[in-house]
Parts: structure tokens; sequence; C-alpha cells
């Protein structure tokens, strides 16, 4: 299955998101330790250039799987992170459009 996350960042946490952003990327290409498959993901800014949050979109055997992997991700468990949504995409969803994926 894969999932569109959306991750809403706390205002003002620069110094914190760019103190995690290595702990993040390594979760990343981790997938989580194995949890899922990050395809691909970026940072979301407002207009003037602020950091609000990030996306990704993720391959993982279940829902449950998807919110283990963002629940560990180092942005949430260090409280940059404030909301998490993650949106089942469609079956017909072609992933192989996607390379390299960023999980190794």
């Amino acid at each position: 299955m894969f999932f569109l996350m959306h991750c809403s960042h706390r205002p003002n946490a620069d110094a914190d998101r760019d103190r995690l952003r290595p702990a993040h990327r390594d979760w990343n290409k981790s997938g989580g330790e194995g949890r899922v498959s990050v395809l691909t993901g970026s940072a979301l800014w407002d207009a003037d250039g602020v950091a609000t949050g990030h996306w990704g979109i993720l391959e993982a055997p279940s829902l449950a799987a998807a919110r283990a992997y963002t629940d560990g991700d180092p942005f949430v468990t260090g409280g940059v992170v404030t909301q998490v949504s993650l949106t089942r995409m469609a079956d017909s969803f072609t992933a192989d459009r996607i390379n390299p994926r960023m999980t190794t």
C-alpha cells in the first residue's frame, strides 16, 4: 500500500529541525528501520520561504506500519512535528515512476 504523509511543524522550530535533520534523514534512508520504504519527500515552505512541514510518499504493508514509521521519526519524537496525516493512495499508483527511492 502507498500512503501520502503530510507533517506540520511547530512555528520557530528551526534550531530543533536543524539539530535533528541528520537523524531524520537516516530514519528515512532506513525506512524507519525497515518498517516502510520511502519513495520520495521534501520540506514544505510558506510563500516567504519559512519551513512549515514536510511530506513523503511511503510504501507500507499496512496503515499501522506507516504510523509506526511516522511515530519513530526524530522530527516527531523531538517535538518538531505537531500533526501527521497519512492518506492511502490509489492501488493503481505507479511507484516505479519514482526512481531512485529515498530508502536504500
